[in-house]
């Protein structure tokens, strides 16, 4: 497949999601999968969660519309022509994805396919199902996809470089294990918001978006957030408060309860509102169910802890950085980790 051929079929593929994430029904054959391929996916929707319980549907959808935004001609080609790819023999390059939310390999893939390698990827046991139906359904319009990737169910083999993602824990046997290889290897990271005061009750709101979309699993989830002085903490309460719906979902819940119960057993302070605890801390991560807070006298300070913290953190939100309610949305550009994944695959000797 050249190039061209290939983001013909990952704009299909885009048409596909966008059409799943929106609950669609099959809108006939220009789309690229008859009724009952349709319908097979948008059942897989339903019960992925079975599987892994953080999926929910909304979940999945959200992630699908995420995809579906960067998978358009226009988008592929305005990424890719800050690139020169050219056609040469292609490595074969190991994706080791993690599953912490629904298809967060995906772009790993996508920049290894579109530079002119084959993926040879290892899964998470959190999220086996949607990649693997995404290559399936990719090669019912193109067939030729599968000589593109390959998916090992045991020890990763035959490959000539390495992109991991994993914990802090996992990087040391990564490094230990791929070092030789060409690599990019990835470590924690994790998302702060910065509050100046000024903010509408809107823009609260969709701070709301930012630490509870994916439950809050995602490295681009805020977990700790920076208000002033004299900041009233009830405003964001009372702003977030139409997200209280997820303190129903068994496993949420579950962490919020254990995590209440642990730190009112070691007498913190936290601050409660019924769905999301909040601790005043200066640690960048947060557990699941609980918001780290930390109070500043002056904007300069929080500058200098996020660039003390640049290497731990994925995205900052606030009116000076992301626009509230935008971390989950990144661009074809925005890099895990700030590396650029495709360059390092272009120039993959």
């Amino acid at each position: 497949m050249i190039l061209n051929e290939k983001i013909k079929l990952l704009s299909k593929l885009g048409e596909i999601l966008d059409h799943l994430a929106e609950d669609k029904e099959w809108p006939g054959f220009g789309i690229g999968l008859n009724k009952d391929e349709y319908n097979k996916f948008a059942e897989l929707i339903n019960v992925v969660h079975i599987h892994n319980g953080w999926f929910t549907k909304k979940s999945v959808q959200t992630a699908f519309k995420g995809l579906a935004a960067w998978l358009t001609e226009e988008n592929l080609n305005v990424w890719l022509k800050s690139y020169q790819i050219e056609d040469k023999k292609p490595k074969n390059v190991a994706i080791i994805m993690a599953g912490n939310i629904p298809l967060v390999g995906f772009h790993d893939f996508l920049s290894v396919f579109l530079s002119g390698h084959k993926a040879v990827i290892k899964l998470s046991s959190n999220d086996k199902h949607l990649f693997t139906a995404m290559i399936h359904y990719m090669s019912l319009i193109d067939n030729r996809i599968n000589e593109w990737v390959r998916i090992e169910e045991g020890f990763l083999k035959d490959f000539d470089a390495v992109i991991a993602t994993g914990s802090d824990n996992s990087s040391n046997y990564f490094e230990s294990y791929f070092g030789k290889h060409p690599h990019i290897i990835r470590k924690n990271r994790t998302s702060v918001a910065v509050i100046d005061g000024s903010e509408t009750k809107e823009e609260l709101t969709a701070l709301g978006k930012d630490i509870f979309t994916f439950f809050g699993l995602g490295c681009r989830n805020v977990s700790q957030l920076w208000i002033p002085m004299d900041f009233d903490i009830n405003r964001f309460f009372e702003a977030i408060y139409e997200f209280n719906p997820i303190i129903n979902h068994n496993k949420y819940g579950n962490n919020y309860d254990y995590n209440k119960a642990v730190y009112l057993m070691n007498k913190a302070n936290l601050l409660d509102n019924g769905f999301l605890l909040l601790k005043e801390d200066f640690a960048l991560n947060s557990p699941l169910g609980m918001l780290h807070y930390v109070r500043y006298r002056d904007s300069i300070d929080a500058e200098h802890f996020l660039d003390d913290n640049k290497d731990k953190i994925q995205a900052i939100v606030g009116k000076n950085y992301i626009p509230f309610g935008r971390s989950q949305k990144p661009g074809l550009t925005d890099y895990a980790d700030g590396v650029d994944t495709l360059k390092f695959l272009v120039e993959l000797k």
